[in-house]
Formats: structure tokens, sequence, C-alpha cells
């Protein structure tokens, strides 16, 4: 086989492939909306996600730290304070992004 010929046929693989993956939730939305396990995981997995990256920022900034974890422990534990009282997402991103942020200053 030339390398013209294997190129255009990678191309072609590579498109079809591409047009298959971008067709497959129109072609099973209909039994993606149905199913339980997908309403399931639509609603524990956001949380699941956003834990997995706290923790491992957390430990990542607490490792580079030579004060120790403390800093990073005390901006999570007022996320979560924030987030217990008033229920404001953003506002206790920003509250204990701040609260890192003056700790870490200091």
């Amino acid at each position: 086989m030339t390398d013209t010929g294997y190129v255009l046929i990678i191309i072609a693989v590579m498109a079809a492939i591409t047009l298959i993956l971008r067709a497959l939730p129109f072609i099973g939305g209909h039994w993606l909306r149905r199913h339980p396990l997908v309403h399931k995981l639509g609603d524990t997995l956001p949380l699941s996600i956003m834990v997995l990256l706290l923790v491992d920022t957390v430990a990542g900034q607490a490792r580079s730290n030579p004060l120790g974890p403390w800093q990073e422990l005390l901006a999570v534990a007022v996320v979560v304070l924030m987030q217990w009282r008033t229920r404001q997402t953003l506002l206790s991103i920003v509250t204990g992004t701040a609260v890192y942020v003056v700790l870490r200053a200091l």
C-alpha cells in the first residue's frame, strides 16, 4: 500500500469513528433518559467529581506547603461551614478561596 492510500484510509477511519461517537447520544438518547442508572449518576457524579478534585488539590498543596496542611484544611472547613449555613455555592467557594489566599499570604 502506498503512503497516500494509507493516509486516506486512516483519515476515513477517523472520520467514521468521529461521526459514530457524535451520533451515539442522539441514537441512544431515549434509552438514556429512561434508564435509572443514568439518573442516579446524574445525581451523585457531580458531587463525587468535586470531592475527588478537592482531595487531590488539598493533598497536592499540603505536600508543597512547609507549614503543613492546616491552611488547606481550614479553608475547606470554611467552605463546608458556609455551604451548610447559607446554601450559596458561589459564596462558599469565594469565601473559602479568600480565606486560603489570606492564610497563604501570612
